[in-house]
C-alpha cells in the first residue's frame, strides 16, 4: 500500500485515484499520522458486502424443488478394498 501525504494526495487526488484502482488501497497521512485510506469500488463492495444467510442461500439454489434422494444407507456393513 502506498503512503500519500495529504498535500500531495490533494495535489495528485486523479493519480491516487487511479493507483487505488489499478493496485489497491491507497494510505493518506496527516502530519505522519495514518488518517484515511482510499479503496476502489471492487475493494469497498467486497469489504461492505452483507453475507447472505444459510436459509437464504438454500432457497435461493437452483435445485429448490427437486425431488433428491437423501435416504441414508443402513447396512450394517460395507464393501472396502484395501
Amino acid at each position: 500500500m502506498r503512503t500519500w501525504p495529504l498535500q500531495q494526495a490533494k495535489a495528485q487526488f486523479s493519480e491516487v485515484i487511479r493507483k487505488a484502482a489499478a493496485e489497491g488501497p491507497q494510505e493518506i497521512t496527516v502530519h505522519g499520522q495514518q488518517t484515511a485510506v482510499v479503496l476502489s469500488r471492487e475493494d469497498y463492495t467486497r469489504l461492505t458486502h452483507q453475507r447472505v444467510s444459510f436459509v437464504d442461500f438454500m432457497r435461493a439454489s437452483p435445485l429448490l424443488g427437486e425431488a433428491l434422494d437423501l435416504e441414508r444407507d443402513r447396512s450394517p456393513d460395507r464393501e472396502v478394498v484395501l
